[in-house]
């Protein structure tokens, strides 16, 4: 039997899923013309296609990405030209020479182990080199010289031009995690109060588990935010915001752990008599409690009726079991353990 090609869609497709802001394609575009003017008239000769080009790579999202591209572009611009040049002057510029130059440009950005953008420029340059200009000393030096003048251009134009600044993001993401955790505990102290088929117990392990790749979320865009203050004139103001954030998640993260361990418990030891266990249910009305302290450590609205102005914390002591169900106590004394854990990094106040 014979299965028909089916490609991914993901590599049918040449949009992206969210639209960039258009302030960086505006300052793209100043960039480039800024550059494209600058360059022609202090290098004469052809039109400044490389200070262009590096203008518009060189603005990034960040000022410090802007900068690590500067040096990447300048470096891989460097490289390609001085071997196109030397190729050039040794054998011509017939089409062989612009191959082979390619091939050597890959090769010894290889032997000195580039990056893979710095890699790509190295090759990309010697070609346009031979394939646009003649292989010249002067050629090539005014070739480097336009593109350290289009890199310094584009970041002296995004940084002029409002600075990004990646710490609004951030504060999105973590939201989102504060506000997943406190379903995920919901689900799990109602889990504990009405009987679950297996198929209901699969899901609230899956939806468990799927708190990680939110809280590896919500780490990126913390250390996003962080490389967008870096070189930042506008850092000041942004820079305790984002040390609280970067505290709270990791307050939180081992709230993370323990609750996806409390449901992997929970999955591997039910049983549907644990619902009418006393000590089960009150360890479920510590979960209820927990949910509403995230959400209150959070800012995050409760699903219930509006809480009043001075809300207290309701997770406020441990819960002991002094008497142990026979029956359910491996699984009781598990979620008894995690349950600490959680009260102790609630109870924690940040420094």
């Amino acid at each position: 039997m014979r299965f028909p090609l089916r490609l991914p869609r993901e590599s049918l497709s040449f949009r992206a899923a969210r639209r960039g802001p258009f302030l960086q394609v505006a300052k793209s575009a100043v960039a480039m013309i800024a550059a494209w003017i600058a360059a022609g008239a202090l290098v004469p000769g052809p039109p400044p296609i490389f200070a262009a080009i590096a203008a518009v790579l060189v603005v990034q999202p960040s000022i410090n990405q802007s900068f690590a591209r500067a040096v990447e572009r300048s470096v891989g611009v460097i490289v390609g030209v001085v071997i196109a040049s030397l190729l050039g002057i040794a054998l011509g510029s017939p089409t062989w020479v612009i191959l082979l130059a390619g091939a050597v440009s890959l090769g010894v950005a290889w032997a000195l182990r580039m990056s893979p953008g710095a890699t790509n420029q190295v090759a990309i340059s010697a070609v346009l080199v031979l394939a646009l200009g003649t292989a010249t000393p002067n050629y090539a030096l005014d070739r480097v010289l336009e593109t350290v003048i289009g890199a310094v251009i584009g970041i002296l134009v995004n940084t002029a031009l409002v600075p990004p600044v990646l710490v609004p993001p951030a504060r999105e993401k973590l939201d989102v995690l504060g506000r997943e955790l406190a379903a995920a505990l919901e689900r799990l102290a109602d889990a504990l109060e009405t009987p679950q088929s297996r198929e209901s117990l699969e899901g609230l392990l899956l939806e468990a588990r799927l708190l990680r790749p939110v809280r590896d979320a919500a780490a990126e865009a913390i250390r996003d935010g962080a490389d967008s203050l870096s070189l930042n004139p506008r850092s000041s103001r942004h820079r305790a915001d984002l040390a609280e954030m970067q505290a709270r998640l990791d307050r939180f993260t081992p709230v993370v752990t323990q609750t996806v361990g409390m449901t992997r418990a929970v999955y591997d030891g039910y049983t549907p008599s644990i619902t009418d266990d006393p000590s089960v249910r009150a360890i479920a009305e510590q979960l209820h409690r927990a949910a509403h302290d995230v959400r209150l450590e959070f800012s995050l609205d409760p699903n219930t009726e509006p809480a009043p102005i001075a809300e207290e914390p309701a997770l406020t002591r441990p819960l002991q079991i002094r008497t142990p169900s026979t029956e359910h106590w491996v699984l009781i004394g598990s979620l008894l353990m995690d349950l600490h854990r959680i009260h102790e990094s609630l109870r924690d106040e940040p420094a």
